[in-house]
């Protein structure tokens, strides 16, 4: 397995797409590019809310891209069974506010 250096988040393709109540733009689309121009890693928020990945984002990037995948994820537990059904290569575990458009701050690992 060659090192990781560059991973690319392909969330805000979504958050447009979604935005636009439409099809496109494509994050898997985007995930070929990602592979295609060279990056190492593929990274993916999928929300407790859905707001940009969707589950069906989720499943296809894992079924289409060589790439590793690293599923940013809230500890919920509805995530958590997405994600022991259907493993990413790494989980980074981020906090979530529903005010927020995209991640704002860490996870307090100490207090929680």
């Amino acid at each position: 397995m060659r090192p990781l250096r560059l991973g690319v988040n392909i969330d805000h393709i979504a958050t447009l797409r979604e935005a636009r109540k439409t099809y496109e733009p494509d994050p898997i689309a985007a995930a070929y590019e990602v592979e295609r121009a060279g990056a190492h890693q593929l990274v993916m928020h999928l929300r407790e809310d859905r707001r940009h990945i969707s589950d069906r984002d989720y499943q296809l990037a894992l079924k289409t891209t060589h790439l590793p995948l690293d599923l940013e994820m809230a500890a919920d537990p509805r995530i958590i069974e997405i994600a022991l059904k259907n493993p990413p290569h790494t989980c980074t575990l981020v906090p979530e506010r529903r005010q927020e458009l995209t991640t704002e701050g860490g996870l307090d690992v100490v207090r929680y």
